[in-house]
């Protein structure tokens, strides 16, 4: 029996049975798999003190929103507070002579009539009287149906809530800046009297023949 004479195929790279030459690493000694672990280690610790770095900061600056967020929220409710404080006041200047001039003779005013009992209270911006009569008075940037709709049901309670006005004649007036369609129509309606602020002035756009309703 001829033995087989191995060779070389320099195109393919096999040896003569064909077979493909292995190439074999020299294996790792402890010492090296031990610093690749360590190596390894090193690398997660670094990883987690980014993250952790990352979530300080996202910490703080979320921190730093709600603070700017309640300042601004701060800033709105004092704008909000004196801007309703100057609508008031300019209604109020004018309220005597207005309602004068239809027949209601009130001659005092003053704002901002509240209480917190009985529960939940109750708040009117500006109060007209003449000891006989009594004008209360909504007064709002801009006007919504919705608060035409709470202001007479404030009005409906106003003998319930003071009853030292119980034997007095009152009237309603609701005052704006800017009114939403169909407000203005339903507050004369309703019988109030409507009140537009011009810039430096206030006036009543109720009809000529328009008559209050009592509550």
């Amino acid at each position: 029996m001829s033995k087989r004479k191995k060779y070389r195929n320099p195109k393919s790279g096999t040896s003569g049975l064909n077979e493909p030459e292995a190439s074999y690493a020299q294996p790792l000694s402890a010492r090296d798999v031990w610093r690749m672990f360590q190596e390894t280690d090193k690398r997660f610790q670094e990883t987690d003190k980014r993250f952790q770095e990352t979530a300080e900061q996202f910490k703080e600056t979320e921190k730093q929103f709600k603070a700017t967020d309640k300042k601004l929220k701060q800033l709105s409710e004092l704008f909000t507070s004196q801007w309703g404080k100057l609508m008031e006041s300019l209604i109020e200047g004018d309220l005597i002579q207005l309602l004068n001039a239809r027949g209601i003779k009130v001659h005092r005013t003053q704002q901002r009539i509240e209480s917190k009992q009985p529960r939940p209270g109750y708040e009117f911006d500006i109060l007209a009287e003449n000891g006989n009569e009594l004008v209360f008075v909504e007064v709002k940037t801009t006007m919504k149906t919705g608060d035409v709709k709470y202001f007479l049901e404030k009005l409906e309670k106003v003998k319930i809530w003071m009853p030292r006005y119980s034997d007095m004649t009152v009237y309603g007036a609701v005052a704006y800046l800017r009114a939403d369609k169909n407000c203005i129509q339903m507050a004369e309606n309703n019988g109030l009297f409507v009140i537009r602020a011009t810039g430096k002035s206030a006036s009543i756009i109720n009809s000529e023949d328009f008559r209050p309703k009592p509550f």
